[in-house]
């Protein structure tokens, strides 16, 4: 495996978890699949269509979402909510992505030599 294929995989792994955290916080204002994409995109998560709606699917089997059809336009659309096990799950996962930040960040700070 070249360098670029092992870093393009261990980044695809690193995102996989952030979509969840981004995706729960987005949909504290209901929206339904395709709107879900491109807020996502303008926040700079990259992930393709394919990977979100079965995401959304089973982030509403664990309870975590909940959906509802919007028949009010030409077009159907099924909404997404968070719910407030959502919420938790959602806070506790940035408290968890901040308690790592602080990890990383002692791991790389430089370091004095001791006495």
């Amino acid at each position: 495996m070249t360098m670029d294929a092992t870093l393009s995989t261990h980044l695809q792994e690193l995102r996989r978890g952030t979509v969840v955290v981004a995706s729960l916080v987005a949909l504290r204002t209901p929206g339904y699949g395709y709107s879900l994409l491109e807020t996502l995109s303008t926040a700079g998560f990259e992930v393709e269509a394919n990977t979100l709606y079965p995401l959304l699917r089973r982030l509403e089997a664990q309870g975590l979402l909940t959906s509802s059809w919007n028949t009010d336009e030409a077009r159907p659309r099924k909404f997404y909510r968070t719910t407030e096990q959502g919420e938790e799950i959602a806070a506790a996962l940035r408290d968890e992505w901040t308690r790592l930040t602080v990890a990383i960040a002692d791991l790389t700070a430089p370091t004095t030599p001791s006495e």
